[in-house]
This record gives C-alpha cells, sequence and structure tokens, in this order.
C-alpha cells in the first residue's frame, strides 16, 4: 500500500468563511431612503452591475458608481453606503483557526470564490491572506461557480485531482457543480460543526 493522501480542501468566501453577523447598517440605509427593509442589498447583490463586477467585466469603482446611480445617491452619500455596506461583515474565527490547523497539518487549503475587486483587500483587512495556499476569485478568471471552469482552475492551480479535494460552499447549486467535476462537496450550513463533516474525508487511505 502506498501513502495515505491528504486531501485539499477549498472554500467558499461569503456565507462560509465570512458571515453578514449584523444587518442594521444595510438596514439604515433602507430607511434613509425610504425603502423597504432589504431594498439596498438587492440593489447591491441583485444588479447586473454587480455580476459584472465579479467577473471581471466592470472595475469596482464602475460597480459602486451603478449602486449609486439606482439608488439615487450624491458623490458624498456614495462614499458613505460604500463605507457602511459591509461594516456588519465579520470572519468566522473559530472556522478560520481550524483553517489553520488543517495547512499545520500538510494539507493544502484554498479559497475559490465568486468575489470582485474587493476580496484581496477584504481578505487583507481581515487579516486572512495568511490562510492559503491558493486564492482563486472569479473577477481574475473571468468565470463563475458553478461553471465547471472555476473549479477546474483552482485544481489546476493547487495541483490536484478533483477526488484529492473537497468543496465547502453554502449554496447547493454550487456544490452540485463542485459534485459534477468530481470534488466531493459539503454543504456548509451556518453554526454546523465543520469539523465533524470535514475530519472523516480528509485523508485517503493509500
Amino acid at each position: 500500500m502506498g501513502e495515505p493522501i491528504k486531501r485539499a480542501v477549498i472554500f467558499y468566501y461569503v456565507g462560509v468563511l465570512v458571515k453578514t453577523v449584523d444587518y442594521m447598517p444595510r438596514h439604515a440605509w433602507d430607511d434613509r431612503l425610504n425603502l423597504p427593509r432589504g431594498s439596498v442589498e438587492r440593489v447591491a447583490h441583485g444588479s447586473v452591475s454587480w455580476r459584472q463586477a465579479q467577473s471581471g467585466q466592470l472595475s469596482l469603482d464602475d460597480y459602486w458608481a451603478d449602486v449609486a446611480r439606482q439608488l439615487g445617491l450624491n458623490e458624498q452619500a456614495a462614499a458613505l453606503f460604500r463605507r457602511d455596506f459591509y461594516s456588519g461583515d465579520q470572519p468566522d474565527a473559530a472556522l478560520l483557526d481550524y483553517l489553520r490547523e488543517l495547512r499545520q497539518r500538510g494539507h493544502t487549503v484554498a479559497l475559490l470564490s465568486n468575489g470582485s475587486p474587493a476580496l484581496q483587500g477584504e481578505l487583507a483587512a481581515f487579516g486572512m491572506t495568511d490562510l492559503f495556499d491558493v486564492v482563486v476569485a472569479s473577477c481574475d478568471i473571468g468565470v463563475m461557480k458553478p461553471d465547471a471552469r472555476a473549479y477546474q482552475t483552482v485544481l489546476e492551480r493547487i495541483g490536484r485531482r478533483a477526488h484529492e479535494a473537497i468543496f465547502v460552499d453554502d449554496l447547493p447549486a454550487n456544490i452540485a457543480g463542485a459534485q459534477a467535476v468530481g470534488l466531493h462537496g459539503v454543504l456548509y450550513i451556518n453554526g454546523m460543526d465543520i469539523r465533524a463533516a470535514l475530519e472523516p474525508l480528509l485523508v485517503i487511505a493509500g
């Protein structure tokens, strides 16, 4: 028998490693603009420009300018909105500690995100730049999950075959896309015991 293989673990970003724990900054803007609660989030994350920013077709500044236009914000208000929108987001400290442990145990840890050009700055702000062997963002590669090319790109960059890696995401469609290319998919549900879910999958017997 050969040596056991330590599987790589690929994580998604928002909703898994970083979560919006306080929606009041966004709701305050809804109230300020006399909009129903949830309206500014739908504009920011549901517009065509958001998808364009995530796929690398639109710069971050142009994306925020489009959001401001849709919400009718002047330049000063737009700057405040941009500052406030993600202020309720926080990293999951316990999960980040587990990522560090995985790397110490010899596992490759990667990030695959449908992310805008803001991603690298956010990782730095949260002190997360040292957590990953590889970071792949959709804005840099021009394709978004669940497109098979997104998963294939991260596998190429970590030098692994699909069955040698686990993908963790909070959206069923993205898990289905990962499984379609042969990855082991783990659907993340907030509050779950991620260690218990991953540990049985981390090593392939030699």
